[in-house]
């Protein structure tokens, strides 16, 4: 039977990569898939991982009806085998809906992938919606780690290297990034907690010593 199913992870895990390979293993199968993607780091209509794989892929527009698209596309002669979605937490709530009829409706499994909570640890709407409505959810096996080590769980953004809380929930950026600009960091939860970065990790390790010290003390 056909399903929805959710990938899920924090930034960093492999998430797109793992879309481009089950795309790659389909495709060597004979299998023709479409591929939807919102706001890759590589630009528009663009599916990119942080290993250097892209390929191309269909821009899921706000607004735009996935459901009428592949229908239009299999109405015109088109094949569709599967749906691949990545960056499926940026899709407005009706699109996950849209993606659960292709399922139902078109007998097409679809494979979502997606962060489940943005910097501020709140669910987005998309992921929200397909935790309502996948039939399978899988978490990602390749563990991201935080700076101390530890598995990360929270997606931080930064600016400057200083984690910030407020702000529009969408903003493009990247864990690679300049120092200054709108970036991403994972955490573990201790340390999303505590708002400590890698970069104020770093600078408080370098700080000096704060404490008194009188000249007479017995040395």
């Amino acid at each position: 039977m056909p399903e929805l199913v959710f990938f899920s992870g924090t930034m960093d895990c492999g998430k797109s990569t793992l879309a481009l390979q089950i795309g790659h293993n389909r495709s060597a199968r004979g299998l023709q898939g479409v591929i939807f993607t919102r706001d890759d780091r590589a630009g528009e209509g663009r599916l990119s991982s942080r290993l250097g794989l892209v390929t191309d892929a269909v821009e899921a527009d706000e607004g735009m009806d996935l459901y009428a698209y592949l229908v239009e596309h299999l109405s015109q002669g088109g094949r569709a085998d599967y749906v691949i979605v990545d960056e499926a937490q940026f899709l407005a709530p009706e699109q996950i809906d849209q993606l659960a009829r292709i399922v139902d409706d078109l007998d097409l499994d679809v494979f979502a992938f997606g962060i489940t909570t943005d910097f501020r640890t709140h669910l987005f709407p998309g992921s929200r919606r397909l935790i309502e409505l996948a039939d399978r959810i899988e978490s990602l096996q390749v563990e991201a780690l935080c700076w101390c080590g530890a598995r990360a769980t929270h997606n931080a953004r930064t600016v400057g290297g200083e984690m910030v809380v407020e702000g529009a929930q969408v903003v493009v950026g990247d864990v690679n990034h300049a120092m200054g600009a709108v970036g991403y960091e994972v955490l573990c939860r201790r340390h999303h907690l505590r708002r400590m970065t890698s970069a104020t990790a770093r600078a408080g390790a370098l700080s000096p010593d704060v404490l008194p010290v009188s000249a007479d003390a017995p040395g």
